[in-house]
């Protein structure tokens, strides 16, 4: 055993382990410690404990003292420093047109290296950038290529949920997720809905996925063969998180039924592959539990037991009328006898009748003739003195205000 104290280094990082040298630290105090990369500024995580020599990484650094106010100072004077070398850095980048994102600038406590952490898509050529740089600062330059998650952890942001990115307030590493994940949740596949701001799948994919994965096991996949309470089917769907599943039964396939996970067992998993199983014979079945009936029902028939009151007497009576209509409605009408006085034509009708008829073969008789009048035949003289012209004229017997001419006999 060992006693260390934990310290962080950023206000969601890594705690890594310090030989405290016999000093008591309390937890959240600001130290010094030497580093691999120099001296770093820090705050105690962890006070001191005895921790086991197989989780320690020797050599074990060590605390060289707790920080004073003049230490703070130096720290506020290198956050300045830090952006004010931000903003050179992407000025120098953009002057030799290099493929890459600047995100974040660091400087050490004791200001003897510059740490330049960038973001590409694939490996840059920068060694005439960290020339240029060095030549700007006088120090030693470190540039570090880093993912898209550390950048979003850098930078920080709001997630679709609407609360701060886990990875800028408590998530310390980044664990692998995968899109098995979403598909043993039953999540939607659709790349925009599980991938949070750094384009990765969200990180929220794993906190669940071990309950998931016990429910899975006890739970039957779909078309998997099973012997319930009511009889032997196949498993159509299943609720993960109620614990139930639709079977098929294979006695009544028009009505599935749901049964508990706990009260089915796994003939065979998933579909049928056309091996040959050896089946038990199926068990003892039970009805199934008869849904309730309606309230109204129920409200119904201890209201007939009683003497009913005249309101609902009527409403009563007016159901069995509906009824009755309805009853009326719905059976096939038989073919009636023809009425003999209905069916006999009225004389005003027969006389429209005659009238259209006899108008329609004057206008074929008349369609008939024009043929012939275009062809340049002459009409006949008018018989009777009356000269020709409109039939109407000869009806009339002759120019309007004119004597009747007399009828000729023979």
């Amino acid at each position: 055993m060992t006693e260390v104290i934990g310290v962080r280094f950023q206000k969601v990082g890594k705690v890594y382990f310090f030989d405290p040298c016999g000093i008591k630290v309390a937890k959240d105090t600001p130290v010094i410690v030497e580093t691999a990369r120099g001296i770093e500024y820090g705050e105690v995580a962890m006070a001191n404990t005895q921790v086991d020599d197989s989780k320690i990484v020797q050599p074990l650094k060590r605390m060289i003292r707790v920080a004073t106010p003049a230490d703070q100072k130096t720290v506020k004077q290198n956050l300045q420093f830090e952006k004010d070398a931000f903003r050179i850095g992407e000025e120098k980048i953009a002057k030799h047109k290099l493929d890459m994102k600047l995100v974040s600038v660091e400087y050490t406590f004791d200001r003897s290296k510059i740490l330049f952490y960038f973001s590409a898509d694939g490996r840059v050529d920068f060694r005439e950038l960290v020339k240029d740089l060095a030549g700007v600062f006088r120090t030693r330059i470190e540039l570090r290529q880093i993912g898209v998650r550390d950048e979003a952890k850098m930078i920080g942001g709001l997630g679709v949920c609407g609360c701060p990115l886990c990875c800028t307030t408590f998530l310390k590493d980044f664990q692998p997720v995968s899109i098995n994940m979403a598909k043993d949740q039953g999540l939607s596949l659709n790349p925009s809905k599980i991938s949070g701001t750094c384009g990765r799948l969200m990180c929220c994919l794993k906190y669940e996925n071990d309950a998931y994965q016990e429910m899975l096991r006890e739970t039957p996949p779909n078309e998997s063969l099973v012997d319930t309470p009511f009889g032997r089917g196949t498993v159509t769907s299943s609720s993960l998180l109620r614990g139930t599943c639709c079977v098929r039964l294979n006695s009544n396939p028009d009505a599935p039924v749901t049964v508990s996970c706990k009260e089915c067992s796994v003939l065979r998993k998933g579909r049928d592959k056309g091996e040959t199983i050896d089946l038990p014979p199926e068990p003892e079945v039970q009805t199934p539990v008869q849904q309730r009936q309606p309230l109204t029902d129920t409200l119904s028939e201890s209201a007939s037991s009683q003497e009913p009151s005249p309101e609902r007497r009527q409403k009563q009576n007016r159901r069995q009328k509906q009824n009755r209509s309805q009853e009326r409605r719905e059976q096939p009408r038989e073919a009636s006898a023809p009425d003999p006085v209905s069916e006999q034509p009225r004389p005003q009708k027969e006389k429209q009748k005659q009238y259209r008829l006899q108008q329609k073969k004057k206008q074929s008789a008349s369609g008939e003739d024009k043929p012939a009048a275009a062809q340049g035949q002459q009409q006949k003289p008018a018989q009777n003195g009356v000269q020709g012209g409109s039939s109407r004229r000869r009806h009339r017997g002759g120019h309007r205000g004119g004597k009747p001419q007399p009828k000729s006999e023979g």
